[in-house]
């Protein structure tokens, strides 16, 4: 009998050396881990201890010939492993999961590790990931190496991802030629938040939204909707408008269908504010999915990156040495993706202890990989 995530490891190159001190099987070691990382555990002793604790557990599913690695062996594996390929190893599965109807939308984001120190861009490790919103999936990550930042690896991800069926948003910071023809490469749509960054391809999408205006929209294929929320003394209202087959852009901007003006007027304890944003997409789509997609972008604000920290306390992580820092940040990543889509109305917290002190509800937690989906 093996579990579904050992499937996941199969092709997984093997950093390490061909010599009698390798004690312990790849997939082995990588099962425990992330069956540890899902069931509370934060670091190298905390998963060598689940390990220990669940190795009659893993004896059903594992062969462990030398029994449960130490921590400094989970250490040694962590900081050599090629991180592009793990993953891919789990990329391959979570594209493979997300299910629905219409374009899937991938919203693309980076967050840091503030106490994990390295000498990137923001002084600490930084990883990029793509997210499926509405599959709640991590479909892969690329860690900022020391030198860079987030805009520089961008492109990196964008080629580890089949992006067919897929929106891809992506902040101003990454409103680059590039990325925008490498996702029409990968056979996906992009959306585009367009800022001062971009001071060219901002002023002629801003003119396309004036010219408009002058004519009263006469001759202009557009689509424009609405809408509004509010709670706890907060009141929003949302006016999106699409402009297709825009003229006047810069040339090299690739397969521009439309281009997108939002704005909105907030009001909070009676202040009233209104801002206008702009977007570039590859979708001629209508305004109430573009403006569901907008919106949805910062579902990887709520949905990944505050569980990383609440719940995962990814932030207070110190972990840095060779590839373990990107590695484990995987592994949470992947965990969070997994116990949001275990059954039952929990709250993600309460999956992880549930899943930590109950070995048959951790297996529905890991059903979410299944062997036919990996291969």
């Amino acid at each position: 009998m093996s579990l579904p995530i050992t499937a996941v490891f199969d092709e997984l190159p093997d950093p390490r050396r061909e010599t009698e001190n390798k004690l312990h099987r790849l997939t082995d070691v990588l099962t425990i881990a992330t069956c540890a990382v899902i069931c509370g555990a934060d670091g190298w002793d905390a998963i060598a201890e689940y390990g220990d604790t669940k190795e009659a557990f893993f004896r059903r599913f594992l062969p462990l010939p030398n029994g449960i690695p130490s921590a400094d062996t989970f250490a040694r594996v962590f900081a050599k492993l090629e991180p592009g390929a793990f993953s891919r190893a789990f990329g391959r599965w979570m594209a493979a999961a997300c299910e629905g109807t219409g374009l899937v939308p991938v919203a693309i984001d980076g967050k840091s590790a503030r106490r994990a120190k390295r000498s990137t861009a923001t002084g600490c490790l930084t990883v990029v990931s793509a997210w499926a919103a509405e599959n709640r999936l991590t479909l892969g990550q690329v860690a900022v190496p020391d030198g860079s930042n987030e805009i520089g690896v961008i492109p990196e991800l964008l080629r580890t991802l089949d992006l067919r069926g897929a929106i891809v948003t992506i902040d101003a910071a990454g409103c680059q030629v590039e990325n925008a023809t490498i996702i029409r490469e990968q056979g996906g749509h992009y959306l585009l938040a367009v800022k001062g960054n971009q001071p060219s391809l901002h002023d002629a999408v801003q003119a396309v939204f004036a010219d408009a205006c002058e004519r009263d929209f006469v001759g202009v294929a557009m689509d424009g909707g609405e809408s509004s929320d509010g709670a706890h003394g907060r009141q929003e209202e949302r006016y999106t408008t699409v402009i297709r087959d825009p003229e006047g852009l810069p040339a090299d901007w690739p397969e521009v269908a439309a281009v997108v003006q939002v704005n909105r007027e907030r009001e909070v304890g009676g202040v009233r504010t209104t801002t206008t944003h702009y977007y570039l997409t590859s979708y001629a789509g209508t305004a109430a999915e573009i403006a569901g997609w907008v919106r949805g972008h910062w579902g990887i604000e709520n949905g990944l990156h505050w569980v990383l920290d609440v719940v995962f306390r990814e932030d207070a992580s110190r972990v840095r040495e060779g590839h373990a820092g990107a590695n484990l940040a995987l592994l949470r990543r992947v965990a969070v993706s997994l116990l949001k889509r275990a059954p039952g109305k929990r709250t993600t917290p309460t999956k992880r202890l549930k899943a930590g002190w109950d070995d048959d509800y951790l297996l529905l937690v890991l059903q979410g990989i299944t062997a036919e989906v990996v291969r």
